[in-house]
Parts: C-alpha cells; structure tokens; sequence
C-alpha cells in the first residue's frame, strides 16, 4: 500500500516540477531572448554558443569521464556527486533547446497575445544552433572515430608481430 502511495506521490510531484519548470523556462526565456539577441552578433553569435554549449554538456553525459569522481568517499556519496554531475551535463544539453524553441510562435495561440509572438531573432538562432551543434558534432564524432580505428590498427599490427615472434600463440598451439 505504501508503495502505491509512494509512487503516486512521486508522480504528482514529478509532474508538477516538470509543468513549473517548462513554464519558468519559457517565461525567462521570453523576457532574456530578445535582450541577448540585441547583443553584438545578435542571434547567430547567441546561437552558435548554445550550440557549443549543448555539445560539450552531451559529451559530458554520455562519457564515462565520472568514474573517478568522489575518490575517497562513500560508494553511496560518489554514486549522488556522478548522477549529479550527469544530470547537470543533461541540463546543458537540453536547456538551450528549450530556450530556443521558446522564441518560436506558440502553437495555439493568436498573435497578438504576448506570450505568442515571435521573437525577432529566433528564426537565425536556431539556425546558428542546428548548424554548430551538428556540424561541430559531427567533425568530433569523425575525429573519434578516426582515432579508435587507429588504436585498434596499432593493436592488430602489434599482435601480428608478437605473431610473427611466436608469442602471440596460445598455450595450447605451443
């Protein structure tokens, strides 16, 4: 019983912090966008940093680069400083989309309302945005590519000596 309590609590909960903050972020994104696309570079410059910024939060969320974090601690306290650390990565991935989409017309709503309309500036950020995001994504997905095949060359032509030594057989072909 108390589970079903539990989880009906985790998802009231859970889904009122998702409609606050979805609606906290478009308000802030509404009142700082036009404000940051008046800046020198306007919405390209403003853009492309979101862009930067939501491919290094995605490196940081899908690499294990956490692994040493919390060295010294508890499994338990090294576990919430890794999650925590993930999560924040996630933000950065997803927060500059949210701020992006935001200048958008809203979907069902007339023009005139305030919370509507079309922030002058978003059209080129996002452009910048799909541009650096993809573009610079997809050049480091080439780079790491490249060189994981060059390690794993290095590996096979490293056996093939030891091969060709004879000591790269196995005990039983001894």
């Amino acid at each position: 019983m108390s589970e079903v309590v539990g989880l009906l609590l985790y998802l009231v909960v859970g889904g009122g912090v998702l409609v606050l903050g979805i609606g906290s972020t478009r308000w802030f994104s509404r009142h700082v966008a036009p404000v940051l696309y008046d800046l020198p570079g306007g919405s390209w410059a403003v853009g492309a940093l979101l862009g930067l910024i939501s491919l290094v939060g995605w490196v940081g969320a899908v690499s294990g680069r956490f692994e040493s974090c919390g060295a010294g601690r508890s499994v338990r306290s090294a576990r919430v400083a890794r999650v925590g650390i993930r999560g924040v990565c996630w933000v950065a991935v997803l927060a500059p989309v949210v701020f992006l989409i935001s200048g958008l017309r809203g979907r069902n709503c007339r023009s005139y309302e305030a919370g509507c309309a079309y922030i002058s500036g978003t059209g080129p950020g996002v452009l910048a945005y799909v541009v650096v995001a993809g573009g610079v994504g997809l050049l480091c997905y080439r780079w790491r590519r490249a060189v994981g095949e060059e390690r794993r060359a290095r590996e096979r032509e490293r056996l093939r000596k030891l091969r060709k030594k004879g000591k790269g057989k196995s005990r039983a072909a001894r």
